[in-house]
């Protein structure tokens, strides 16, 4: 396994997602996944799919600019950090954030978040 491969295949299926349909990322989180968005933490799959789509703008568009990975630990996981821009529809001017992911391997060979932290980056 190549984790810049699974690091890289996972960015462009979850910002994928959240742009077409955030409802869509239930199945990457599991009941002891955390969020923790603009310092609030949330728990849970159901929790944090529920703040995702209660963001207050309809459409947008991630433009990635980095991702790195790490393995993390013994059980196979992996950390993905992640920065780029957030173009919300309507405005004039992107929004810088980064985010890291902890992805933990499932039984089945995929992977799910176990930890999302999510920042808007202010100049």
């Amino acid at each position: 396994m190549d984790p810049d491969a699974v690091a890289k295949a996972f960015v462009e299926h979850y910002y994928t997602t959240f742009d077409a349909n955030r409802a869509g990322l239930a199945n990457l989180y599991q009941d002891g996944s955390m969020l923790t968005f603009e310092g609030q933490k949330i728990q849970g799959a159901q929790n944090i799919v529920a703040k995702l789509t209660s963001l207050p703008f309809q459409q947008c568009q991630h433009s990635i600019t980095t991702v790195d990975c790490q393995p993390s630990g013994p059980a196979g996981g992996m950390l993905v950090f992640v920065s780029g821009n957030l173009q919300l529809t309507g405005e004039q001017h992107a929004l810088k954030f980064s985010q890291m992911f902890h992805l933990m391997p499932t039984p089945q060979g995929s992977f799910y978040v176990f930890n999302d932290i999510f920042r808007l980056n202010y100049a």
